[in-house]
């Protein structure tokens, strides 16, 4: 074997290698551009036919994996490798990585009902997969969501699909659930009526369905009231903090005393009984 390696030869060797190497550098880099360029198109003719933006970021999202696996292929053609043996193998690695990873399959499964069916959209409101937040994007096997703290969470489209689904924006209004504890010696019936008015003055709370305000359950410190008010699920939050000042500002200003739990203890000795007043827990 001759091991003598000219200057000129070694010279020659990292020119090839060097041009196939700024070769596949610019390949990969017009790929890339044109895969983005693909993927603008494709999502520019879908949106010029209407289709749900949740629709249209799935076909984008398996598109750009198709077409990544291409331009890889290509690279690997281009540095020599036989791509049809490439392509064979990547085939049974591909079932058997699926065979071993049967939640990724689930997933995609998942991820086809949840476009089809349509359970949300992208931009609503939902409670799915034990998360809560403003849909993002249905990928091919995760859902992203955005939580009310501003935390960006991907939810497994299999999870989301096995589990229940609320959809906060399907319906045109929601109610927002609060309590107001008021002592026994208050009238309910004016308490109600204060709170009612108060309500009608809120912002964004809709006079159609009008609040709902009235005794829910007893306790030892008094009644409890539920106070209901509707509004649109952008303002749940502003009226839910604005309700909760309300009652708490309304009873104030009424003087109504707070709430305490009344106990009566007898005596076995003397039949006189005593009233006893503690404060509220």
């Amino acid at each position: 074997m001759n091991y003598n390696i000219t200057p000129q030869v070694v010279m020659d060797t990292l020119t090839r290698v060097g041009l196939k190497i700024l070769g596949a550098i610019a390949l990969f880099i017009i790929g890339r551009w044109l895969i983005r360029l693909a993927l603008a198109l494709t999502t520019k003719a879908l949106n010029r036919q209407r289709l749900d933006a949740t629709i249209v970021r799935y076909i984008s999202s398996a598109l750009g994996i198709i077409l990544n696996v291409v331009l890889i292929v290509a690279l690997l053609g281009f540095f020599g490798v036989e791509t049809t043996t490439f392509a064979a193998l990547l085939a049974g690695v591909g079932i058997a990585i699926g065979a071993a990873w049967s939640g990724l399959l689930a997933n995609f499964a998942a991820g086809v009902f949840l476009v089809v069916l349509r359970p949300f959209k992208v931009g609503d409101f939902v409670s799915a997969g034990g998360v809560t937040g403003t849909i993002e994007s249905v990928g091919l096997f995760g859902t992203t969501m955005n939580t009310p703290d501003n935390v960006l969470t991907i939810v497994g489209n299999n999870k989301i699909l096995s589990d229940n689904i609320q959809n906060f924006s399907s319906n045109a209004f929601r109610r927002v659930d609060l309590l107001a504890q008021i002592g026994h010696g208050v009238d309910h019936g004016k308490a109600i009526r204060l709170l009612k008015t108060g309500l009608a003055k809120i912002p964004n709370v809709l006079q159609q369905p009008a609040p709902d305000v009235d005794i829910l359950q007893f306790t030892p410190a008094g009644p409890v009231l539920a106070v209901r008010p509707y509004c649109n699920n952008q303002h749940y939050w502003q009226v839910y903090f604005d309700a909760n000042r309300l009652i708490r500002e309304s009873f104030t200003e009424a003087g109504y005393p707070v709430p305490e739990q009344h106990y009566v203890v007898r005596s076995e000795r003397e039949p006189i009984a005593s009233a006893i007043s503690a404060p509220a827990a």
